[in-house]
């Protein structure tokens, strides 16, 4: 039996009547009861789950929101799961979505979430985590959500939703009708988000309260989210690290999935030729459909694996129209949602000083020198563009529409401006994760166990708990020792700038002078590489990445 397609009007009125009725005189969501203390099990709307006690803080993990998509549910807006009656054991974390990376592997039974809390929590402001991995890899499970639980006063919602291919599909057979997306993985978040909405209550979160955080393409989504009719009333505040806006032509999308299924449908004996497979790839014909429901997900997931932060090996966010508007980010209606928009100042240190392009044929005719010069070329400016795009970019985009309130920051620990450096990386993509998780998942890079970095994040915690809980980083009072976060406008464009030396941190409010009108001018000026190996690197390491 196939599937129910996904109705755009059903799940913009489900957010908007849940939007509507918090807004009416004696309107109230069920809350748990501020006497009593959070235990380990607790009730969803769909059965009980039993968590698990940790050290300062309560965590379950993998509570289904949505059904397996699964089958003849592949490339389908996500359904309830079926409900259950004893208490699910939610004490274990599961496996992420189906993904790859040297390999295949996950589960597409995957729309699922885990949930950190505290035993006394009462209508806490709420983050629900949308995580980085290019919307190919990775799982929500990047930042454990119990330090901050217990840092900032919240509950912390970590998404688990369709990557890859699974989660973007807007062949014509998927969405040929005038409701119908391949945005599959905003789907997915939608239906998350409706399940915070009328469940957090009983981990002592506020369903008014919702503070949308991601990260990398995490963040890119979150600023999907902001630009999306389909969101609105679902979520109060964003905050985006190393995120940006991108989305994607959907024709030219379509195509570029023809093209990279086509070489499957040939094996599969449902067409003699590549050419007539894209071609019939691109039809609304059925079969189309039934043929890639059916086929293995261990051969989907490797398609466009090798994307290298590029939208022209995997399109998604589409401008369909639907989920997103066909103009793209300037021409959505954003609400006055309070938005924080943060980076690191040298986030394209290690992708172009390890970018493949650098050990090819074309690079061995350059020097070792030539080389380094390429590479720091790459870095710079690469770096600088990142920082332009996450933060200033964004920002005048949804100011041209919206008078919502945007504080925009940036990352200079470990960069050449820097207090404390660090060797190569600089303030790589990253770094903010272990000021929010309260350990380092990257201690193959950099030490950042000093005193100065410590007190940098706490710092950054104590913004972010002012953000979520009253929109405003500067709250009633700041943290001794810190600079107040000036609100970003298009006149007085303030950025604040987070550094540590080996002790104290040190903040700072700048103007964000850079844009990228001026960065492409310092490219073309710049004289340091060879005509021939500056655009070398321009079109094998900088053209096409998220922020071209």
């Amino acid at each position: 039996m196939q599937a129910p397609k996904f109705s755009r009007r059903s799940f913009l009125k489900s957010g908007a009547v849940a939007a509507a009725a918090a807004s009416l005189p004696g309107f109230s969501l069920p809350a748990a009861a501020a006497a009593a203390p959070i235990g380990t099990v607790c009730q969803t709307q769909h059965g009980p789950v039993q968590g698990i006690r940790q050290e300062g803080h309560l965590v379950w993990y993998g509570i289904p929101y949505g059904a397996s998509t699964a089958g003849d549910a592949r490339w389908t807006a996500p359904q309830d799961p079926a409900p259950w009656a004893d208490a699910k054991d939610c004490t274990v974390p599961g496996a992420a979505a189906y993904q790859y990376s040297t390999c295949a592997l996950g589960t597409e039974d995957c729309l699922n979430l885990d949930v950190y809390t505290t035993e006394k929590a009462s209508k806490r402001p709420v983050i629900v985590y949308l995580h980085s991995g290019g919307n190919q890899i990775g799982s929500a499970r990047e930042l454990p959500g119990g330090f901050l639980a217990e840092q900032l006063g919240c509950v912390f919602v970590g998404l688990e939703y369709r990557l890859g291919l699974f989660g973007f599909n807007c062949l014509p057979a998927f969405c040929s009708g005038p409701e119908e997306t391949g945005n599959f993985a905003l789907l997915d978040m939608a239906k998350a988000l409706d399940w915070v909405r009328d469940n957090i209550a009983s981990f002592g979160g506020d369903p008014q309260n919702i503070t949308v955080l991601g990260f990398a393409a995490g963040g890119r989504d979150g600023m999907a989210l902001l630009a999306s009719p389909l969101f609105v009333g679902r979520f109060q505040k964003a905050i985006s690290i190393s995120g940006g806006m991108t989305c994607a032509d959907e024709n030219t999308s379509a195509e570029t999935l023809a093209a990279a299924l086509a070489p499957l449908a040939v094996q599969d004996g449902k067409a003699l030729t590549e050419a007539t497979a894209r071609r019939w790839l691109l039809t609304e014909d059925p079969a189309v459909r039934s043929w890639l429901c059916g086929v293995d997900a261990a051969r989907l997931a490797p398609l466009m694996a090798n994307a290298g932060l590029r939208m022209s090996v995997f399109p998604h966010l589409y401008a369909d129209g639907i989920t997103l508007p066909e103009g793209g980010y300037p021409a959505a209606q954003y609400s006055e949602i309070p938005t924080l928009l943060l980076t690191g100042a040298d986030e394209f240190n290690a992708a172009a000083r390890w970018d493949s392009w650098f050990s090819s044929e074309e690079a061995k005719r350059f020097s070792a020198d030539e080389l380094e010069a390429a590479k720091q070329f790459a870095a710079t400016y690469g770096s600088a563009l990142c920082r332009v795009f996450s933060t200033r970019g964004s920002a005048e985009v949804i100011a041209a529409r919206s008078d919502a309130p945007l504080y925009l920051g940036q990352i200079e620990y470990g960069s050449s401006a820097s207090k404390t450096q660090i060797p190569l990386l600089g303030s790589f993509q990253g770094i903010a994760l272990p000021m929010l998780s309260g350990s380092n998942p990257y201690f193959g890079w950099a030490d950042l166990s000093g005193a100065g970095y410590q007190a940098m994040a706490e710092q950054l915690r104590a913004y972010l708990k002012n953000f979520i809980t009253s929109g405003d980083p500067n709250g009633k009072k700041l943290l001794s020792g810190s600079t107040r976060w000036q609100r970003w406008t298009p006149d007085s464009p303030a950025l604040l700038v987070l550094d540590a030396d080996a002790d104290h941190a040190i903040t700072r409010c700048a103007a964000q002078t850079e844009t990228k009108e001026s960065l492409l001018a310092a490219m073309e000026a710049d004289s340091t590489l060879s005509p021939a190996l500056k655009q070398a690197v321009i079109q094998n390491v900088l053209k096409g990445r998220f922020f071209d």
